[in-house]
């Protein structure tokens, strides 16, 4: 966590894995099959994201399923990251028009609840999940799942601008590997989101030399 800050991460994203992670890809999912089967709890995992807090004053979102959430109780499981210290939390896999109480009770606990919308999405439900309270929103570049390299084109471009013109911090991501990607998206969003790239660094770096060498992956993909 402190090489990716250090490196200038602008937010981080702690993912608390689950055993079938629907819209990651394979690295994504291997990650989190590891941590399952060394005996990964969610009280763990809030732990884990205190201490990163402590290490780093970049702001944290906690990404799972809808299932975990549920499991744990939406609203226990909200109190509990914002205890942690999250600033937000995404559920991917749960629809902002059935969503069981998670925005209404994110925001009572002062947390960011982010929708996440694809190039698919109808004018009328962008509409109604940029009608909740909050100011981000999670752009999908393409339906499916994460790691696989988007290509980003001038449908991706219209999507964005789609979005942006509801006014919300955008969050844009699935397949953004390169800086050169990066390099084409920042210009129209509030952040990117990298992901698989990164694990895939942290699975070929010994460990100590894992905090230069991640370090420099995030500088890389930022321009620096």
């Amino acid at each position: 966590a402190r090489a990716l800050a250090d490196g200038g991460a602008r937010y981080l994203e702690v993912q608390f894995p689950f055993s079938d992670p629907s819209v990651d890809g394979p690295v994504i999912q291997a990650a989190c099959t590891r941590a399952l089967e060394a005996g990964f709890r969610v009280s763990e995992g809030f732990a884990l994201l205190g201490e990163i807090r402590r290490l780093a004053p970049t702001p944290v979102f906690v990404m799972s399923y809808a299932s975990l959430v549920f499991a744990r109780g939406v609203e226990r499981f909200l109190r509990e990251a914002r205890e942690a210290g999250a600033f937000g939390v995404i559920v991917p896999d749960l629809p902002y028009d059935y969503d069981e109480g998670l925005f209404a009770l994110g925001e009572a606990q002062g947390l960011e609840v982010v929708p996440v919308v694809s190039p698919a999405v109808s004018e009328r439900r962008l509409a109604a999940a940029c009608a909740r309270r909050g100011g981000y929103l999670y752009a999908a570049l393409r339906t499916g799942i994460t790691g696989a390299t988007t290509r980003i084109d001038e449908k991706s471009f219209s999507f964005l601008e789609r979005v942006r013109a509801r006014g919300r911090k955008i969050l844009a991501g699935f397949g953004v590997t390169t800086a050169e990607q990066v390099g084409w998206i920042a210009p129209h969003v509030h952040a990117v989101v990298v992901g698989s790239a990164l694990i895939r660094c942290i699975d070929e770096t010994p460990p100590q030399s894992l905090y230069p060498r991640l370090k420099a992956k995030v500088a890389e993909l930022a321009g620096e």
